[in-house]
């Protein structure tokens, strides 16, 4: 990224948003406590394992309250095929015994305060609420797709990619961006990119001066 670019990112994001309005979350979830279970379990893991695994889940445990006589012991069976599972059954058990007679947080530090939900996760389940969290969303395909665009420099560190992000972009395109890049990056700038079907491979960098495949 040139550190001197002073394209008007906003402006030209306008397509990635617009093809991705009205798009459902890739997670096939029902209801706010299966949002937040599967978007705990998706971490580290792909969402076709999670919606696989969570028609089982979810017919044994429907609710919170069913979670609330067992142990995170109980889920091992059920979540074993999922990464880091044993952590993130512990995480859902102690969320229940939160989460199962009081009202769900509605901000980012309200959600992050709880084991298990992170910047990233906490984003997704108040975008799905209907909340706006007043940041963007940084998942595995943000940090690829971003820096290939030329937005913002190739960082490791989601926060701090988030940051450069809300310092790039209008406040006006937050609560949808990271879900539409991410959506790019599912379907077209995939680790090996499909440059050729991108609609914004005439203003990406890595298509300009290194794809171009």
């Amino acid at each position: 990224m040139d550190l001197f670019d002073d394209r008007n990112w906003s402006i030209i994001l306008e397509p990635l948003v617009f093809s991705c309005k009205g798009k459902p979350h890739p997670l096939h979830y029902k209801n706010s406590y299966q949002l937040i279970v599967m978007v705990i379990l998706a971490a580290q893991d792909s969402d076709e394992n999670v919606n696989r695994l969570a028609i089982p889940f979810f017919e044994k445990y429907p609710d919170w309250f069913s979670l609330m006589s067992i142990t995170a012991a109980n889920l091992f069976p059920l979540l074993d095929s999922i990464a880091n599972f044993k952590n993130k059954a512990n995480w859902i058990i102690d969320l229940a015994k939160e989460f199962h007679n009081k009202n769900l947080p509605t901000t980012l530090s309200g959600f992050t305060r709880y084991r298990g939900i992170g910047r990233k996760s906490a984003h997704v389940i108040l975008k799905e609420l209907g909340y706006n969290p007043n940041g963007i969303m940084v998942d595995l395909h943000v940090l690829r797709v971003a820096p290939r665009l030329g937005i913002v420099p190739d960082f490791r560190d989601a926060d701090k990619m988030e940051q450069q992000l809300l310092s790039k972009l209008d406040s006006s395109i937050w609560l949808e961006i990271g879900m539409a890049i991410s959506f790019h990056g599912r379907l077209i700038c995939r680790p090996i990119p499909n440059c050729k079907s991108c609609q914004m491979n005439t203003i990406c960098d890595y298509f300009i001066n290194e794809g171009k495949v």
